[in-house]
């Protein structure tokens, strides 16, 4: 088992696990959402997608945006899971991201949506 992002407690207090796939989900969310110099030990850790969340609308922000998210999560995650593709909208202060990934351990198809900002 492994440990539940974010970090919590179970009903038994100890804590939280969850399975190999839901940890999956969890290290793209921590990918996606860390800033690369937010860790200290990994300072090129993440996509720096949180940065471009006030970056003016074009097409082609939208494109660079979903080649930044794809290049982060081969990147760091590429001996686990196969990108498959990457959907990004900001819309004024709320960003949603959409990954369609494979587990290459069991050639699973997975779906996983992140929502950061507002409503």
């Amino acid at each position: 088992m492994n440990i539940d992002f974010p970090f919590k407690f179970d009903n038994r207090g100890r804590t939280a696990a969850t399975n190999d796939d839901d940890h999956i989900r969890d290290m793209i969310e921590q990918v996606l959402f860390t800033s690369p110099g937010e860790r200290v030990n990994r300072p090129d850790f993440g996509s720096g997608l949180m940065q471009l969340v006030f970056a003016p609308n074009s097409n082609e922000l939208e494109a660079t945006t979903q080649l930044l998210v794809q290049g982060a999560l081969q990147q760091w995650l590429g001996d686990l899971i196969q990108v498959n593709s990457v959907q990004v909208e900001s819309i004024e202060e709320t960003l949603r991201v959409k990954v369609e990934y494979t587990i290459r351990r069991s050639q699973q198809h997975q779906v996983a949506q992140f929502v950061r900002g507002g409503s």
